[in-house]
Parts: C-alpha cells; structure tokens; sequence
C-alpha cells in the first residue's frame, strides 16, 4: 500500500484564497510543431522571451479546477475533462496549439499528486485549487500567433470561500460591457479579466461585492456577475440560468443545472433573464469554482435596489444546491457516472 505523504504545516481551518508557494509545478514546451513530454519542476518562475505574445498581445488563456480529500481520505478532481475541453476552446479562439485531454488530465493529476501534503483535511472545508494556463511565448514582435507555447499547471490550498457557511452579498449593475456579443466572453482568455478590474473597483467603492454584466447588444438581459456565471430561481420552482454566447459556459453552472433537474426534479430554463424582471425570482446566485455558490441578496440597477430571499439568510433551494453539489466534490454524496476521477 502506498505511503501517505505527511501533511504540511498550516492552519488548515483558516486558509483564505490566496497564492501560495507548493512543492511542485507541471510544465510543457510546445516548439517546432508538437509538445514534449512535460515534466515537474520546483521553479515557480516563468523564464520567457521580451517578445512573447502573452506580454503584448494578451495570447493567454486558463482553467481554474479544485482537488478534494475525501473521508476515507482518497484524493479526487470534479469533472476535469471539462476543463480539458473549456481549455482547448480557449486555444482555438486564440490559435494557440490544443492539449489533448489525455496531456491535459495526466498534467493535473501529476501536479496534484507531487504537492499531495498540501491538499487540506476532509472536514475542514478546503480543497487544493489547480490552475491550468497556457501562453505565447518566444521571440516575437509581429502581430500573429506565437511559435512557441508554454502549458503549465500549479496548485495550492484554498478554504472555504465563505467564513461560517454561505452568506449572501449584493451586487451592482454595471455600465460596462464585460465582453462582446461576437468577441472573447464564451473562452476562459486573460483580456476578458483584465478588463474586469475598472467596474470591480467601481463597484467596490459603493460598497458592492462586484458587477452585474449585461448583454452587450441591448443591454436588458442579465449574462454574468463579476466572474462568474448567474442563477435564479423562479417563485414557482423553476432553475433559471442565462443563455448567450457572450457567457463562459461554467461547469459548476451545468453541474448545478443537472443536479437541479434530475436529482431536485425541478424545471431547468436556459433563457433571457431581463434585468426589469427581477421579481420573477425568488432567490438568485453567482456560481463558479472559486466559491461553488455566491448567493445574491440584492442587486442595485439604477436607483432601485431590488432584495430577492433575504440579505442575510440563504434560500431553502440555494442551499440545497450548494450542500449537494460540495457533497459529491468531497465523496459524500454519490453524483452522476464519470463526474469525479481518482487521484
């Protein structure tokens, strides 16, 4: 049987959601046409050429992904073929080479098995975050695709997002355009992000956790709330999520879909959510791997502040949502065939 790795030495009861330094690294080169094999490295410094197209013409794009321990004590990744496929989108839109989902989940699972001391304690709520990226590197300074690629993959614990269960925040709707109606919003590419900063300190300022973006076209439709993908749920029971292709598809959304219709037999609605229709819903959320679930007390839209369940309690179906979804992440709750890979 194989040794487990002692576990380092941190508090684990109060981590927050910040870098830190682990072990081990997955990296790759992508050079004359194919990959290497990719290796581990202790190096968590980039070396790249001045002329990389990730430093002048934003050629980046990245996933962002959880390993959990369970209570036996297995180590465990949600759905990472997900990923693998979000990611290869993202490397199209931007002509960038693609890694195979094969490559891409035998990285991960590499990265995550070297810094396996520093994934944190069943039962205290946290979980090891891996981040997957991709850039345009080597000498360039024309404005095309690089010929030379990095893939990498780092990791590092995480807690809980929320200190003392899930609370509900308030949001603000925003002026400003988080992506185009034909440009970038449906990949996972760093200039949708970098743009997010502006509104975010905005809203910050007024005292909100972050924006609520609307479609760039007409902007009446609700698409994504910071950056992150927008739930409802209706006063008659309905699952209700936006529909454009201006939104990251989310893969805690469509999980969160699933788990909706087919183990809460509710009716799930890909459709327009308008942002003068706010009173069809009884309860509203922003979801994403970060935080699983972000309930919305109240979004600020012009000069009316519209409350949904409460400012300071979380709906019934929210919450049933969230402790299903954290369930079957961390062994608890058995989910749908091929949704969690062992380590």
């Amino acid at each position: 049987m194989e040794q487990k790795k002692q576990l380092v030495d941190l508090d684990w009861n109060n981590l927050g959601f910040s870098y830190i330094k682990t072990d081990y690294r997955y990296i790759s080169y992508w050079k004359n046409g194919a990959w290497d094999e990719g290796k581990l490295t202790k190096d968590n410094q980039v070396h790249i050429s001045e002329g990389s197209t990730a430093l002048h013409y934003g050629q980046t794009c990245f996933e962002g992904l959880k390993a959990y321990r369970t209570k036996s004590g297995d180590i465990q990744l949600f759905r990472p073929d997900r990923n693998a496929k979000r990611m290869q989108e993202s490397c199209e839109r931007l002509l960038m080479p693609v890694v195979s989902e094969e490559k891409f989940i035998d990285a991960v699972k590499q990265a995550v098995k070297a810094n396996e001391q520093w994934i944190p304690p069943y039962g205290t709520e946290g979980s090891l975050y891996i981040r997957p990226y991709m850039i345009g590197v080597g000498d360039n300074i024309g404005v095309q695709p690089a010929d030379e690629y990095i893939f990498s993959v780092f990791v590092m614990p995480v807690g809980a997002y929320f200190k003392g269960g899930l609370t509900p925040t308030n949001f603000i709707v925003s002026e400003y355009d988080r992506a185009a109606s034909y440009g970038t919003g449906a990949v996972k590419v760093g200039g949708n992000y970098g743009s997010s900063f502006l509104p975010w300190d905005k809203a910050q300022k007024r005292q909100f956790s972050d924006c609520i973006y609307l479609d760039p076209a007409t902007h009446t439709k609700i698409e994504e709330v910071g950056s992150a993908n927008f739930f409802a749920i209706t006063k008659d029971g309905t699952f209700v999520t936006p529909a454009s292709p201006s939104i990251l598809p989310s893969i805690t959304k469509y999980s969160l879909l699933h788990l909706a219709e087919h183990y809460l037999n509710m009716p799930v609605v890909e459709g327009d959510v308008y942002i003068d229709r706010l009173d069809d819903y009884a309860e509203a959320g922003a979801c994403g791997t970060a935080a699983v679930i972000t309930p919305i007390g109240g979004i600020q839209y012009k000069d009316d502040f519209h409350v949904f369940y409460s400012e300071t309690a979380v709906g019934p179906v929210t919450t049933k949502l969230y402790d299903l979804l954290t369930g079957i992440q961390f062994g608890d709750v058995e989910g749908p065939k091929d949704w969690i890979v062992k380590v």
